[in-house]
């Protein structure tokens, strides 16, 4: 059995009802699983995609993108999520380092072709919505579809997704993730959500992210719930689904949550569909959470990360929801836990990171050992995160050990942004931290220490980094400096950069 199984058994049980609804087209639970079959069998004939392949899709949210998910599945491939918000330097990275067989991608992204077409010219390309150059529409490609849509060896246990997430070390690492991690995270959304086939998911978070593709997606077209899919977040759209397709449930970001209810119209929506939001991916500022629970709406908070597929810790439909600040229970399916350096259990009461063990989570980082020795032992993912438990079980995330600035639910490693300053001839050094931001949660400010005799000055340094990176991890601000605090091995000291960093941050910043 693999994941897809599980469509083509939804659609043996209720054929008619709609799985996923996009742009007011409705794909079938029938016709779902017979795309992903026809996609299956036209990667085997076309490109021979065999197990363990691997597949990039660069797309906003589409109904062929969790198509070619399930065909991955039902392949044994892998199938490799590009953030379309990175720059082309960063996608290239991921699709190097994943060694891609083939690139499937909407046209609104073209502009990666060239670098890939000179860097890896063994790659194949798919237009979802085009006809590339130099390769072939989607729709053509399935009109070709023949032959056997399944490999030998097939199973839960082949690996299925590589999440690129930004490591430490300033290069993303690519968590992966098997079928059977995204069979167990269904299972706890579901205890959860109380989600059943009589739900109906409205999904806004980008697929790139497990968040959106995990949290509530994947675990509704399972248990065969309908899905109705945004291509992108705007508030005026997801306000107007709110009322006109009555979803049941959602996942919100908090600078999502913060978008929406100060929408002009977020007062007068009705939201009696709701039976409830979900929100996580950082600390969740309580008045976000009022916004809706004034309204009506229950609010869950999920804790989890990539490399737990995410769900881990939650807070569950029609149980205590009135601990301010937690995150939950350790979910049905897996353990948590507080450690210390050692690695030895923390006692209630006590912070220390949180450690995270189960069948939901990562199988390894992609092609680096190093990294996964790291943040695995003994079956135990230790998050870098810090947090405690309270007498009852309940978590409560309280900062995080890895220097990770969240800003708008994008994850941003200072070691990324420090990486491509540092390539900038005038820059000594330099030292990246979040500022809390009133928009995004926080944002990334860079201090710099310039070479003598140079003027470089903020805007240049912005525009360098813009050259390899997405633009939300530009430093909104740079501050010039003549030295940063250190420690006694010379490190630049993050911590003590935030603490200088406070009198500016309470300017705050806008976009």
């Amino acid at each position: 059995m693999d994941l897809s199984d599980l469509i083509e058994r939804n659609a043996a049980f209720t054929p008619d009802k709609p799985a996923t609804i996009f742009e007011g087209d409705v794909l079938s639970y029938a016709a779902l699983s017979a795309r992903i079959e026809q996609t299956a069998r036209a990667l085997k004939a076309e490109f021979g995609v065999n197990r363990g392949d691997r597949i990039a899709i660069l797309s906003l949210n589409r109904p062929d993108y969790l198509v070619l998910l399930y065909a991955c599945a039902r392949l044994g491939a892998m199938l490799v999520p590009l953030n379309w918000r990175l720059a082309v330097a960063e996608q290239l990275f991921i699709l190097s380092d994943a060694s891609i067989k083939l690139l499937v991608l909407e046209q609104a992204f073209a502009g990666v072709l060239p670098a890939l077409e000179h860097s890896l010219p063994e790659a194949s390309v798919v237009g979802l919505d085009f006809a590339p150059p130099s390769g072939i529409a989607f729709d053509a490609l399935l009109a070709r579809a023949h032959g056997d849509g399944r490999n030998p060896h097939t199973d839960l246990t082949c690996p299925l997704l590589i999440v690129y997430t930004s490591g430490t070390t300033g290069r993303p690492k690519g968590a992966v993730l098997r079928q059977e991690a995204l069979l167990w995270n269904g299972m706890m959304s579901q205890h959860m959500h109380g989600l059943t086939s009589d739900d109906h998911v409205l999904t806004v978070l980008p697929f790139f992210h497990v968040g959106g593709l995990n949290i509530q997606t994947t675990p509704a077209l399972h248990i065969g719930a309908s899905v109705t899919i945004h291509s992108r977040f705007t508030p005026d759209t997801t306000l107007t689904a709110f009322e006109r397709d009555r979803p049941t449930l959602t996942v919100l970001v908090p600078a999502i949550i913060q978008a929406a209810t100060e929408h002009p119209d977020w007062a007068t929506t009705d939201l009696s569909s709701l039976k409830a939001i979900s929100t996580g991916s950082t600390i969740v500022p309580p008045h976000l959470i009022e916004r809706f629970v004034n309204r009506g709406v229950p609010v869950l908070q999920v804790y989890g990360s990539t490399e737990t597929c995410p769900v881990a810790v939650y807070t569950r439909l029609g149980s205590d929801l009135s601990r301010v600040g937690s995150t939950g229970l350790p979910g049905l399916c897996c353990e948590a836990i507080i450690i210390d350096d050692a690695g030895a259990e923390l006692p209630p009461g006590i912070p220390g990171e949180i450690a995270v063990r189960g069948p939901n989570v990562f199988y390894e980082y992609w092609g680096n050992q190093q990294a996964t020795r790291e943040a695995l032992h003994d079956g135990w993912y230790r998050t870098g995160d810090i947090g405690l438990r309270d007498a009852d079980g309940y978590f409560f995330v309280h900062d995080r050990k890895k220097n990770l600035i969240i800003s708008g639910g994008e994850n941003i490693y200072p070691a990324e942004v420090e990486r491509v300053l540092l390539e900038h001839p005038d820059v000594v050094e330099c030292g990246v931290i979040g500022r809390p931001d009133v928009r995004w949660d926080e944002v990334p400010v860079a201090y710099v220490i310039r070479r003598t005799g140079c003027s470089v000055q903020a805007d240049d340094l912005k525009a360098h980094v813009l050259t390899q990176l997405a633009r939300f991890k530009v430093p909104r601000d740079i501050v010039f400096v003549d030295d940063l605090p250190r420690t006694a091995l010379g490190k630049v000291q993050h911590f003590m950069l935030r603490r200088l960093d406070m009198p500016q941050s309470s300017q705050g910043d806008a976009l």
